[in-house]
């Protein structure tokens, strides 16, 4: 994981195929989200990075967790492109071929499959403009959906990221363009949900 890296920070190879995730995400839009998107905003923290080197040896984990540690001046150009990549190379390793079906810790937290899709959905649908829905553990590893706006992550919230659900345009546009719920729904099909486990029970 990009996570525990450290300046300067790297593209990492998408985990399948681009046409993997057919039909419900398009060959096209992953092209454009993975080599696009996500390699502008590592690009981008390292042009910010670049003149700092006490910040080099920082984890991406640190950059976020330590937020508040950093210059006034940096923070919110970290935060928006240090969220960017972490919540990007997250994302797409949590998503796989259709088939796989959703983990026990999950459905039995949130009172079901059903009752899980219903909350995530209802919070990715309420974000305004750009950002995720979050599905997060606490300190005490209690699961909780949460909505954040932009690329902030819950590691500078206090909070454990388990699964982004992202509502960028940029996610779904080509194919679903207005229609943001068909994306969700759609997304629901294609949930890494074994990675998924792992991380709750990491």
């Amino acid at each position: 994981m990009i996570s525990e890296k450290t300046y300067p920070f790297e593209l990492p190879a998408l985990p399948y195929p681009y046409d993997a995730l057919e039909p419900y995400i398009d060959m096209e839009t992953m092209h454009f989200h993975h080599d696009k998107h996500f390699k502008t905003y590592i690009d981008n923290l390292n042009n910010i990075l670049q003149p700092y080197p006490q910040y080099h040896s920082w984890t991406l984990n640190e950059l976020l967790f330590r937020l508040s540690e950093l210059p006034s001046n940096l923070q919110t150009a970290v935060r928006n492109n240090a969220g960017g990549v972490y919540n990007h190379d997250l994302f797409f390793d949590l998503l796989a071929p259709a088939g796989q079906q959703i983990s026990p810790l999950v459905a039995d937290a949130f009172g079901g499959e059903e009752a899980w899709k219903k909350e995530m959905k209802n919070a990715a649908l309420l974000q305004f403009g750009s950002g995720f829905a979050w599905l997060v553990s606490d300190h005490s590893k209690n699961l909780q959906i949460i909505a954040l706006p932009n690329q902030d992550n819950p590691l500078s919230h206090g909070l454990y990221p388990i699964f982004p659900l992202d509502v960028w345009e940029h996610a779904y546009y080509l194919k679903y363009q207005n229609l943001r719920g068909d994306y969700i729904d759609s997304l629901f099909q294609v949930i890494n949900w074994k990675a998924v486990e792992q991380r709750i029970n990491g």
